[in-house]
């Protein structure tokens, strides 16, 4: 396969990256890690007049933490995010999740930011921003606006990005004394999209859940929050009750659409039966029973 005839730019600064994507008119797409749009290009789904590579913008390099938020950059690999200390200690889930995103190679290339563009609702990111209320920091010539995963995420592999607009940084909140958190995938095959997967956080005061977050990734267009769910684990009496009443919700709720690798009943019982396991997860690690 061959992609179609484009234009290359390579700039060094991020106002002259902007300035190309306007100049262009929504005719042209930003490459970061590539890992999506090259196989689009080469599959000719997409025909832009030119790509503009931010790879040399070394402002968009960075992860670093500032006033209770792990900041990424919209050139940060997603290995060097998955190996980062920062996000291990701060930002958990992740770094949980980051393992699972398709082999090593490809997280040597492909972005945080990226991933969360191409918002693919299969992908394990979108998961992770959904259930930390992450910010997404959007740029265009004339301002910056901060949005978050509900108007960020609009459909199947769309956003609420503008042609002139990149995505230059997200922001996950950092992981507060008493959480806990877990994140459990199936796919056909490792490295694939995932069937279903969820991300799964507990807070637990004197070995009881007070607060839950739990977020579905290929259980529809968008990721998903089930706050449903979550108000079902709270309310229970028991943690085991909790687990069955947060799984029910997630069965009945979730509305995922079915494909040539799962139907979407297949896909729900996915989900009903990663709530409990992440769950289950996410409590013994603070000292819960299993």
């Amino acid at each position: 396969m061959k992609p179609p005839v484009f234009q290359y730019h390579d700039p060094r600064t991020l106002r002259e990256a902007l300035e190309l994507l306007r100049s262009y008119g929504g005719e042209a797409k930003v490459l970061a890690g590539g890992q999506s749009l090259v196989p689009l290009l080469n599959l000719r789904l997409v025909r832009p007049k030119a790509l503009v590579d931010i790879n040399r913008i070394g402002e968009l390099d960075y992860i670093e933490e500032e006033d209770g938020w792990v900041r990424i950059g919209a050139v940060a690999r997603q290995r060097t995010a998955e190996r980062s200390d920062l996000v291990r200690s701060r930002v958990p889930l992740l770094a949980q999740a980051l393992r699972w995103v398709g082999h090593p190679p490809i997280r040597n290339r492909g972005t945080v930011c990226g991933s969360l563009a191409h918002a693919d609702p299969a992908a394990e990111l979108g998961a992770v921003a959904a259930a930390l209320d992450a910010r997404f920091v959007i740029q265009n010539l004339d301002h910056q606006r901060v949005v978050g995963p509900e108007a960020f995420f609009v459909t199947y592999l769309t956003t609420c990005l503008e042609p002139d607009e990149i995505l230059v940084e997200v922001r996950f909140p950092t992981s507060r004394p008493g959480w806990s958190w877990a994140f459990e995938e199936v796919s056909v095959r490792h490295g694939d999209y995932a069937l279903a997967a969820v991300a799964a956080g507990v807070r637990l005061e004197d070995g009881r859940v007070v607060d839950a977050r739990l977020a579905y990734a290929g259980m529809g267009p968008v990721p998903v929050r089930l706050q449903e769910a979550e108000a079902a684990l709270l309310a229970a009496s028991s943690f085991e009750g909790g687990l069955k009443a947060a799984a029910e919700e997630a069965m009945g709720r979730l509305q995922p659409d079915g494909d040539l690798h799962a139907s979407s009943e297949f896909r729900r019982h996915l989900a009903a039966a990663l709530t409990r396991r992440a769950l289950r997860r996410a409590y013994a690690a603070m000292g819960g029973v299993r």
